[in-house]
């Protein structure tokens, strides 16, 4: 394997709303995230405290998005696109922690530092943010909520990668994608925002250049081997649309049938999934998925009647802070990630977005 991708932490089993009881195999909701243990984050602090070691991937990380440098991480530390494309060489010019080759990360980079033990503060309405927990690992790293003080929202902690949208977003935006460690999603922003630059935080990377590369066999079989990541996939998809629980099921019927001669498939968690996400396809640019064409993606028609592809369901529950902590799970958009804005539906975040649905309930 080329790489390996970090589990998501995530240790607790849900249903559809709540905490429970981690399921025996054969009853509802077996088989989800925290019932494969995967290779748990682990990290290693550098003596200097500039630089975080990931133990799993080898990947070299900055600690801090404390771009100034002034102790504190607020709105001054964030960049427009632009600087982002000088960030590294600065970091690289002083030898910043040591090492000179400093680069941005690319989304499956900055996608592997994601931990599911967070949760999303969407709608909470304080400014107190001590209670809350953001999904990335403040036992190493340092991280800040969006900067109340400057007009921006609590979720405002969109970290950028070098990753662009190769379509647009919005009504014709040029989109990069960032992870959002406040809220726990994927998602492509536009490079502007009400007529300037948006800023984001930022964390440089080293090490692992192929990191997110894969290197897909297709077994002939009905099955495909990413050989980067040592992951087995199915090559075709349920071929209907299930809610979260329907999906876990029908991962369990199909071991019991022993599927493409396997016994021991499971629903992926949400790292897993958007490691199989081709960043350079979109439906609007390649007419197809963002996914390689190895794989067989039902086509669906979207909420504004365009020929698209569907989302796919993690076994991954995206935790919030409400009194229903569990329930809304992740998924990854391999079609347009759709949102009803200014009375229109629009891809709004991106092929290649990772969001949040509930798990039940009616679709429309």
């Amino acid at each position: 394997a080329n790489y390996t991708i970090v589990d998501t932490g995530q240790s607790t089993c849900y249903d559809q709303l709540s905490v429970i009881s981690c399921p025996e195999e054969g009853a509802a909701f077996y088989g989800q995230d925290s019932q494969h243990a995967g290779d748990q984050p682990a990290y290693t602090l550098s003596g200097d405290g500039l630089t975080v070691t990931d133990n799993v991937t080898g990947l070299v990380w900055q600690r801090s998005p404390d771009t100034d440098y002034d102790g504190d991480i607020d709105a001054a530390d964030k960049l427009t696109w632009s600087e982002l494309q000088i960030y590294p060489a600065t970091l690289n010019a002083e030898n910043f922690g040591g090492y000179s080759d400093w680069r941005l990360p690319s989304i499956k980079e900055l996608y592997s530092l994601i931990d599911f033990r967070g949760e999303d503060p969407s709608g909470y309405e304080g400014t107190d943010t001590s209670g809350l927990v953001p999904f990335i690992d403040t036992n190493y790293f340092e991280f800040g909520y969006g900067d109340t003080t400057a007009g921006e929202r609590i979720i405002d902690a969109q970290f950028a990668s070098s990753t662009l949208y190769v379509s647009t977003t919005m009504n014709g935006d040029e989109t990069l994608f960032g992870v959002n460690f406040a809220d726990g999603r994927i998602k492509g922003y536009g490079l502007q925002i009400f007529g300037s630059e948006k800023t984001f935080y930022v964390l440089c990377v080293r090490g692992n250049t192929a990191y997110g590369t894969n290197d897909l066999v297709d077994n002939g079989d009905g099955t495909v081997t990413d050989t980067a990541t040592a992951l087995m996939w199915a090559q075709a998809d349920s071929g209907t649309s299930l809610d979260w629980q329907e999906a876990l099921a029908w991962v369990q019927t199909k071991n019991g049938e022993r599927y493409l001669g396997y016994s021991d498939w499971r629903l992926p968690n949400a790292k897993e999934l958007q490691s199989i996400v081709d960043y350079t396809r979109s439906p609007a640019t390649t007419g197809s998925a963002a996914i390689d064409p190895v794989f067989s993606a039902t086509s669906i028609t979207n909420e504004a009647g365009q020929p698209d592809y569907p989302y796919y369901w993690s076994g991954t529950t995206h935790a919030n802070w409400t009194l229903s902590p569990g329930a809304n799970a992740a998924y990854v958009a391999f079609g347009r990630a759709m949102g009803y804005l200014n009375g229109s539906w629009i891809d709004v975040h991106g092929a290649g977005a990772q969001r949040s649905d509930p798990k039940e309930g009616d679709p429309a």
